[in-house]
């Protein structure tokens, strides 16, 4: 059984994403009492897994099968985009902290074989020491800095010079 969390450590916890997402052209939600209850999700998940799960999700205890939900997750800067908040709803965007919009419920975009295979503690379609698919997923480059991210849009902000997402263009090599 896990030990129980302190108050000091889900305040701690909270400063030290607050500053990193702030860092990286992040928000974390602006209701203290939401944000602070996933907080504590994540205490929690570290002293049960070792790695900071995402407190809405299950997970295998198997970090390689668990890589994508860890906080902050894969998931988490497409859901930006089109939902305004992760699927959790610790980080939201521009536009929910400036209270043009509100937090609304974000469909799971997790791949179905990865959470119906969490009972089995793997992954559907990976072997061991072979990389995941990402053929197919565009590269974006900050025309600022050169910053580089490959994802299907830009981030809403650099997360190394703050340009906004105008500011990015497609990346090839050739």
């Amino acid at each position: 059984m896990s030990e129980a969390v302190s108050p000091d450590e889900i305040v701690e916890l909270y400063y030290k994403i607050e500053r990193e997402a702030g860092d990286g052209g992040y928000n974390l939600n602006p209701d203290r009492e939401t944000a602070m209850m996933l907080i504590e999700g994540l205490v929690t998940n570290i002293k049960r897994y070792g790695y900071q799960l995402c407190p809405c999700r299950l997970g295998t205890g198997d970090r390689k099968s668990d890589l994508d939900i860890i906080c902050p997750c894969d998931y988490r800067d497409p859901d930006l985009d089109d939902y305004d908040a992760c699927y959790c709803g610790l980080y939201v965007s521009g536009r929910v902290v400036g209270g043009e919009v509100d937090v609304k419920p974000v469909p799971e975009r997790r791949p179905p074989e990865k959470v119906l295979n969490i009972s089995a503690g793997e992954e559907a379609g990976e072997e061991d020491g072979e990389p995941a698919e990402t053929e197919g997923i565009p590269v974006w480059r900050c025309t600022v800095c050169g910053y580089l991210c490959a994802r299907e849009k830009p981030p809403e902000l650099c997360p190394i010079c703050k340009a906004r997402r105008e500011r990015f263009k497609p990346f090839s090599l050739g």
